[in-house]
């Protein structure tokens, strides 16, 4: 494990794995570099891989108050770190940390968006995404880390009856220990203002971009990404027919190989 130092003096902590251009990792909700870590193994065998935790989880620091210019520092720091240029991946709320990154200049050579979970462009999603950002808000207020988790799962469509299952599992434990990060992927994601594609930061990424979805994904996430990959200058589609919004990395690390490679 190695660190480096965000601009406000937060330590992120990171695995470096293989050898060439540097891929850096970007997990999303819940996720640590322990569960990216089949991935960047996949991946080292073409590339240098950046595997890291973000602020708030794993063996990384983290500083209040949150921002998501904060996240875009860390990945600033990561970037530095690999000499000045990296490729970034990100997949579901981790996308659209990257796609912020982008959007801010940050010196990205080409980057993947693996279905960014913005919502459509409805007044009844826009609710849901606003009653989720403000419920979070109060119960992580109150320090009650299973129900944010409770609340993160069943938003996204998981059963009651697994919820209620994982509760018991040895895994809940450190489930709840990153807790608090869900605001930060809430506020990534622009929950609190109705949680759509925000189509300001499109414009603004002028590298490629490859945006991933699951072609056994609902179609309306398909169709978000869709117009992800059109609102951007050098940004296409590309579908992973079979798949869903977790992809093994068998899968999944080809057609980032063939991207990166340009």
């Amino acid at each position: 494990m190695e660190r480096v130092r965000s601009k406000d003096g937060t330590t992120i902590a990171f695995d470096r794995l293989g050898e060439g251009p540097v891929v850096i990792v970007v997990g999303g909700a819940t996720c640590d570099r322990a569960m990216s870590r089949p991935l960047a193994e996949h991946l080292a065998r073409h590339f240098t891989v950046f595997n890291y935790d973000r602020r708030g989880r794993g063996d990384s620091g983290d500083t209040a108050p949150y921002a998501v210019e904060r996240e875009i520092e860390d990945l600033g720091a990561l970037i530095d770190e690999a000499g000045g240029t990296a490729f970034l991946y990100g997949h579901s709320s981790g996308a659209g940390l990257v796609l912020h990154a982008a959007a801010h200049g940050l010196p990205i050579i080409r980057l993947v968006l693996h279905e960014p979970p913005y919502v459509p462009d409805d007044e009844e999603e826009r609710r849901i995404s606003r009653e989720y950002a403000e419920k979070l808000e109060a119960i992580l207020s109150e320090n009650r880390r299973g129900d944010a988790i409770e609340l993160f799962f069943t938003t996204v469509g998981m059963p009651q009856e697994m919820v209620d299952e994982m509760r018991h599992a040895p895994s809940w434990a450190g489930l709840e220990e990153i807790s608090p990060t869900l605001a930060y992927d809430s506020e990534v994601m622009g929950d609190s203002r109705g949680g759509t594609i925000p189509t300001d930061l499109l414009g603004a990424v002028t590298v490629p971009a490859l945006v991933l979805c699951g072609g056994a994904s609902p179609a309306w996430m398909v169709d978000i990404g869709g117009q992800i990959a059109d609102g951007m200058p050098k940004g296409r589609l590309g579908i992973l027919e079979g798949q869903e919004h977790v992809v093994a990395p068998e899968m999944l690390v080809p057609v980032l190989v063939e991207f990166f490679d340009g």
